[in-house]
């Protein structure tokens, strides 16, 4: 342990406040190799216990006139031998300084997307839109990279046997090449109980022609839809609307025809009829001469 050895430190380099539309023009380095020399139970303590401070590399003041990030031999320098033990020798390090060139990143807005999946607990669901704030962002990039972006996605999340409301912050999925204005966006995800609700809809034959009737049987069809319990003395008929055209009637000659809600709530996901189809009878007044 009293012998003298030369042993390699890696420090950090870390660059700060760099704004989201400046890209750099090559790898930066992402780290100092120092070789120091001293006994055998002074290196231990780097190795084991002592933390080397990383080199903060700040846009502001490293930025030269020309766009130039510039840290120079003697800065590096400096900061190494602040680190050291004063017995320890600096022999050398690589990169001795550090120069990287900056240009201006082209910029573009985007809407944020949700990526995942979202299953409530048995007898509750999604009651309302997932809301992402914002809604939109700025990126940054080359314009060959931004023309192919039309969307950010943020990163998936899987949310199981949920009971209440969640709101959170969460990451933007990373895409190489491409800075965002923000790192983060916040979503909501509405979670209800929800409970079963029947309606009787009436069916309705729209663009009859003069002189022709239309029978339908049932005239009116059962909607079994589950929604979100605050929501249930509010849904009643007047949300809901089933209609065939007559001219449609015309396809289906053995005088059934299958239906469909026309309008509905958006919020409705699930729901059924009940019949599925309707009979009709086609009846045409007869005229005197």
């Amino acid at each position: 342990m009293n012998e003298e050895y030369e042993i390699e430190i890696t420090i950090p380099v870390r660059y700060k406040d760099i704004p989201a539309d400046v890209a750099f023009t090559q790898t930066p380095p992402k780290e100092i190799i120092v070789f120091v020399k001293d006994k055998g139970n002074v290196l231990l303590n780097y190795s084991i216990g002592r933390i080397i401070a990383p080199i903060e590399v700040e846009y502001k003041k490293a930025r030269n006139k020309n766009g130039v990030l510039v840290v120079s031999q003697e800065e590096i320098e400096s900061h190494i031998q602040k680190q050291l033990f004063n017995t320890t020798q600096l022999h050398r390090f690589s990169p001795t300084s550090i120069e990287i060139q900056t240009s201006k990143r082209k910029q573009k807005k985007v809407p944020i997307k949700f990526n995942g999946s979202v299953l409530p607990n048995d007898g509750y669901g999604i009651s309302g839109e997932i809301t992402i704030a914002p809604t939109m962002i700025d990126i940054f990039s080359t314009q060959n990279i931004l023309d192919s972006i039309s969307e950010i996605k943020t990163e998936y999340l899987e949310v199981k046997n949920v009971k209440k409301s969640i709101s959170k912050s969460i990451a933007l999925e990373t895409i190489p090449g491409v800075t965002f204005g923000q790192a983060y966006v916040s979503i909501a995800i509405p979670i209800e109980e929800f409970t079963e609700k029947t309606l009787e809809i009436p069916v309705v034959c729209v663009g009859i022609p003069q002189n022709y009737s239309v029978r339908i049987f049932p005239p009116t069809v059962k909607v079994n839809c589950n929604i979100p319990l605050s929501k249930y003395k509010n849904l009643n008929e007047d949300n809901f609307t089933i209609r065939i055209k007559y001219t449609d009637l015309e396809q289906y000659v053995s005088g059934s025809i299958p239906i469909r809600l026309e309008q509905q709530p958006d919020w409705i996901q699930n729901y059924s009829l009940v019949p599925s189809k309707v009979e009709f009878i086609i009846e045409q007044a007869i005229t005197s001469k």
